[in-house]
């Protein structure tokens, strides 16, 4: 089989589905817990510190470990860096079969430090049967240190071991989310994925297959083409309706709009849309074919475009809607994840009413994470995004662990929303 450790809502197991495997995942989290059980997938609701690696000795072909980030991650306290010390003689311990985490738990400024110990006590048991085959780990940057003390370990027991911090964007994610990866392997050599993507797009040559251009928010939430602001479409009906972002809407849906005749269609311009209503952001999407119309805008310019801005600090990221997201990380920030208007470049005419910006969906949250639209996230708004923010993007996780499952995966093999 293959152990999933603090599984969250199942980023590392969708992935393993695209690729044809189950896994079974060791999770706490009740909400994450639900989730994953309505995804279809195998969950012990269990604490990883507490379980036992008996259950899993002499039937285990690879692990993955994704250990919380909240002690390490630039969006808490970062005690964790404090804890470093206490966490690297913890994987040395237990590399060596000595448990001495009670005592250095009381030490940690922050308990949940000690949890990226954790994938070493499963390891130290497996090794002595001579499992996994392969290993598969992540964190955020600041964690690569303890990830190199983990490598050598592993070198030491015949494994072939890849360290190094990787971008989610250049493997097809709309999201410049940066991560710590460990990749290890007993049959392979261990190596990063080869990029799918880039900032700027490469074209093919005799040395290799090209990349595409990394993929923006717009076109991740089929907003159409990536190379122009998100379209606007005036919902408001005449004098004072200001324009509002089309297809995710504002405060209106957009059927009112048309009910009330000020949401026109051409019939001749078919196109692909995906709608995320604003009003039920829990609830999955319409999924509307090639054979809708597209809508035309009633507005004479198109004044605003739009951007995703990740808090309300000053030093908040901001990104456009044609950009990839910057690293999505929600906790009890989920209400400042803003859509926030801006003039579009080259507007003119008549000044019109600032639309209003527009808190940022579940739905949307984890499309922009690479799960499918209708992914069945559960718990209220708070917990939802919680476990989105925790994820591995499944489209990421999808490229390493490909080649450990003796799998092929290309740039377009993975779709995304799908």
């Amino acid at each position: 089989m293959v152990v999933d450790l603090f599984a969250g809502p199942g980023g590392w197991s969708h992935a393993l589905s695209v690729l044809g495997i189950r896994d079974v995942g060791l999770e706490w989290d009740a909400w994450a817990c639900k989730t994953r059980a309505a995804a279809g997938q195998l969950t012990v609701c269990t604490d990883v510190a507490l379980y036992p690696v008996a259950p899993f000795v002499g039937r285990t072909t690879g692990l993955i470990a994704s250990p919380p980030c909240q002690a390490w991650s630039m969006a808490g306290k970062r005690l964790g860096l404090v804890d470093q010390p206490l966490v690297h003689q913890a994987v040395a311990d237990l590399a060596r079969g000595r448990d001495t985490r009670a005592g250095l738990l009381s030490a940690c400024r922050d308990e949940r430090s000690l949890l990226a110990a954790e994938p070493m006590r499963y390891l130290h048991a497996l090794n002595r049967v001579g499992e996994p085959e392969w290993v598969a780990m992540e964190e955020v940057p600041d964690v690569l240190p303890l990830w190199k003390q983990y490598a050598a370990i592993l070198r030491g027991w015949g494994f072939s071991v890849w360290t190094g911090i990787l971008n989610a964007a250049d493997y097809g994610v709309p999201q410049t989310r940066r991560r710590a990866i460990l990749l290890a392997s007993r049959a392979r050599t261990a190596e990063p994925p080869a990029p799918t993507h880039a900032k700027s797009a490469e074209p093919q040559t005799l040395f290799g297959p090209g990349r595409a251009r990394w993929v923006s928010m717009a076109e991740a939430l089929g907003w159409g083409a990536t190379d122009r602001p998100v379209p606007t479409v005036c919902a408001g009906g005449g004098p004072g309706g200001g324009p509002e972002p089309f297809p995710s809407g504002s405060r209106k849906a957009l059927a009112d709009a048309r009910s009330r005749g000020t949401w026109k269609t051409h019939a001749t311009t078919p196109v692909s849309i995906t709608l995320l209503s604003r009003n039920h952001g829990s609830e999955p999407p319409e999924r509307h074919g090639a054979a809708e119309a597209r809508p035309a805008h009633t507005c004479e310019v198109h004044r605003w475009s739009w951007s995703l801005r990740s808090n309300n600090q000053s030093h908040a990221t901001v990104r456009r809607a044609d950009e990839p997201a910057g690293t999505l990380f929600f906790g009890h920030r989920a209400n400042e994840c803003l859509w926030v208007p801006e003039p579009a470049s080259g507007a003119s005419g008549a000044a019109a009413p600032v639309p209003e910006s527009v808190r940022i969906t579940a739905a949307e949250a984890g499309v922009l994470q690479t799960f499918p639209a209708d992914y069945p996230w559960q718990g209220n708004k708070g917990q939802q995004f919680s476990q989105i923010g925790n994820a591995v993007p499944p489209r990421l996780a999808a490229h390493l662990l490909a080649p450990h499952v003796g799998k092929a995966l290309s740039r377009d093999d993975f779709t995304l929303a799908a």
